[in-house]
């Protein structure tokens, strides 16, 4: 007996064998329990996810022997020969191969006949956008007002390009990509009952690939055995998608963390005799920056199967949460803008180059200070941009100086915004008491980081920030700055409208000055 392919071994026969599109199982199953089936139905959805599965069932489930039921029962003569393809009364038709306006009418001149073998007639017409615009016009009545037994199941993968008279008569149904983790539990379920062990990173890669195709990751899983020798493994899935192996994407970021660019530059010369895709390895490190943004706002996340979570725990501690989003926006970019770039190498390493050098000055010099790497471009760090170090001895911090003070404190991003956003209201040996703006949220990572420059700038090992509730009594130094751009604004409209040119455009031409578009310039 020949070999049947997974794809199709393992397409859904019922609606419970369905993976995902809950929506649509829905909608139907309860449209034949009560026996409301429209006569049009229009699936739309990108390839593999089960347009046509479902317009199969569908018919089964009209056809079947036991009556019109959402459980078709599988056994009867209409179901055995729907699912394998030769029932006389489900008319299959591609619609890519029959545009033909002449081939429509012909389509159409039986449906007029009862069915031969079962209770409707059923068409199931696929990539339908592709019918030209008269078979539409000469499908349209037909479509609109068809005899009692005749159905209609449209499927496609682009509806813009069907007329809106068509889509008007038909109830449309959008079908979603499969998310990796359902397509990574349904091919764990066949490869265990196929009796083949598999890990489960190898899986992941697969789901990952299909990109939201069950059908198209059945195919993947039946290449990958046959390129395994019937193994299903990560090295297997990686040489075959071409994928480069993570082991050489975590040495990458452990060289960023430490800001190490003659660490950097040795691995992406070994990289060179995998022939790498370079795209794909921009994909991985975004994929593993994704991971680490994730775990260091929720402490207790672990991953995946494609990196360990160990892995992902130390990056999380050893780059900053700014750090992670400039390195991810820059992968990202350097992704689209591979093709661009003189040769994909010279891209990557160009990438990975803006990665250093577009972060943080304070951030730079503190990780090439605690690593005892340079810091971005190689150059020893500058004694003279280094925050202000004040002195303990000089007491405690004036809650009016405040403002001053978070200027000189080596902290940037989301930690100065909270900074900026409280006023001070006590300083008592090392305890910082804090009013915020109700309106700002705080997390632990921003208090944390906050925290600790207040330390450096008092040159002690520790502070503590204690956080008052209510409004703060005074201002704080975003309110203020704030107020002084209203201020300004108003004054600067205030100039205009009393300006003796603008007036005498009001008198004479009846112009009319909106105030919301003036801006005051900068000194």
């Amino acid at each position: 007996m020949s070999y049947l392919a997974l794809a199709r071994k393992w397409r859904p026969r019922t609606f419970a064998e369905l993976m995902g599109q809950e929506h649509v199982r829905v909608a139907l199953g309860n449209a034949l329990t009560q026996n409301r089936v429209h006569h049009a139905f229009l699936f739309t959805g990108t390839r593999g996810v089960g347009k046509t599965t479902i317009a199969r069932i569908l018919a089964k489930c009209l056809n079947c022997e036991t009556g019109v039921t959402a459980t078709p029962c599988g056994k009867c003569a209409a179901c055995r020969e729907i699912d394998e393809g030769r029932f006389v009364d489900l008319i299959e038709v591609d619609a890519a191969s029959r545009t033909k306006v002449d081939d429509t009418r012909e389509l159409l001149e039986n449906v007029q006949y009862a069915p031969t073998r079962g209770r409707y007639k059923v068409y199931l017409v696929d990539e339908v956008h592709m019918l030209s615009t008269h078979s539409f016009n000469a499908l349209l009545k037909t479509l609109e007002e068809p005899p009692p037994h005749v159905k209609f199941l449209l499927a496609t993968t682009d509806p813009q390009k069907l007329p809106v008279t068509v889509l008007s008569r038909c109830l449309q149904f959008n079908l979603k990509r499969l998310p990796i983790t359902l397509i990574g539990e349904h091919l764990g379920k066949v490869l265990e009952a196929e009796k083949i062990a598999a890990e489960p990173a190898a899986i992941r890669l697969v789901a990952q690939a299909a990109d939201g195709s069950m059908r198209d990751a059945l195919s993947l899983l039946d290449q990958l055995i046959a390129f395994g020798g019937g193994k299903v493994d990560e090295a297997s899935a990686r040489s075959m998608l071409g994928t480069i192996d993570r082991a050489h994407v975590v040495p990458l970021m452990r060289a960023l963390a430490a800001a190490d660019s003659a660490r950097l530059l040795e691995i992406t010369d070994g990289l060179e005799e995998f022939a790498p895709d370079y795209g794909q390895l921009l994909d991985e490190i975004a994929a593993l920056l994704t991971r680490v943004a994730l775990r260091q706002i929720v402490s207790g996340y672990e991953g995946d199967e494609l990196f360990d979570p160990a892995v992902i725990a130390e990056l999380a501690s050893s780059i900053s949460a700014e750090d992670v989003q400039l390195y991810y926006q820059t992968a990202i970019l350097g992704r689209r803008d591979l093709a661009l770039a003189p040769d994909p190498r010279s891209g990557f390493q160009m990438t990975l180059v803006r990665m250093l050098a577009f972060r943080p000055a304070s951030g730079a010099a503190a990780t090439a200070g605690a690593t005892g790497a340079r810091p971005a471009g190689g150059a020893p760090a500058s004694t003279g941009s280094a925050p202000i170090v004040r002195p303990a001895s000089a007491g405690p911090i004036d809650p009016v100086q405040w403002a001053r003070v978070i200027g000189d404190l080596d902290v940037t991003g989301a930690a100065r915004q909270l900074a900026t956003n409280c006023a001070l209201l006590e300083h008592r040996g090392n305890v910082l008491r804090l009013a915020i703006d109700p309106k700002v949220p705080r997390t632990p990572p921003q208090v944390e980081r906050l925290a600790q420059a207040v330390a450096k700038y008092l040159g002690v090992p520790a502070v503590k920030l204690e956080f008052a509730e209510g409004a703060p009594p005074v201002e704080t130094p975003s309110q203020h700055g704030e107020r002084r751009s209203a201020e300004a604004l108003d004054a600067a409209r205030r100039v205009l409208e009393e300006d003796p040119t603008v007036r005498e455009m009001k008198s004479r031409f009846g112009a009319t000055l909106h105030p919301e578009s003036v801006r005051p310039t900068e000194q």
